[in-house]
């Protein structure tokens, strides 16, 4: 072999040393850093538990206050709700008790009104107390 041949020979084998010891660097860096990213990991894993615990507790606690509020709500609402019926029966057994009577009693009241009138008009008298007598007035109820 020639003198050139074996510089280049020797060139291409170092060349190739440094190229395998370049490989196992990044090989041995790749296992430290997988190890390290491992620990933390681990650690970071470790410092959320607890905070994912107390998310979890929360999250419970307003869906309990939730349904609470809920149950409240609807409770409230047939409250309501028995209450305007408790108050429409009242208005009406008040109409009955008081309005029916009172219309009976305007009726009644228009009735005997109608009838005087009749009976003045009868004797010649169109005037009822100074005013003029409307001759549909007594026959009106309502």
């Amino acid at each position: 072999m020639n003198g050139w041949a074996t510089v280049f020979l020797g060139v291409i084998a170092t060349a190739t040393v440094i190229l395998v010891a370049v490989q196992v660097g990044v090989i041995v860096y790749m296992g430290q850093l997988a190890r390290r990213i491992d620990r933390m990991s681990a650690l970071i894993e470790r410092d959320i538990e607890p905070v994912i615990a107390n998310f979890n507790a929360i999250s419970a606690s307003a869906a309990r206050a939730a349904s609470l509020a809920v149950a409240q709500m609807e409770r409230a609402d047939r409250l309501f709700a028995d209450f305007v019926q408790r108050a429409d029966e009242t208005v009406s057994i008040i109409q009955n008790l008081l309005v029916t009577p009172v219309r009976e009693g305007r009726a009644v009241l228009a009735a005997i009104t109608g009838a005087v009138a009749a009976f003045r008009q009868l004797r010649g008298d169109n005037t009822v107390r100074g005013a003029a007598l409307d001759e549909e007035d007594p026959l009106f109820i309502g």
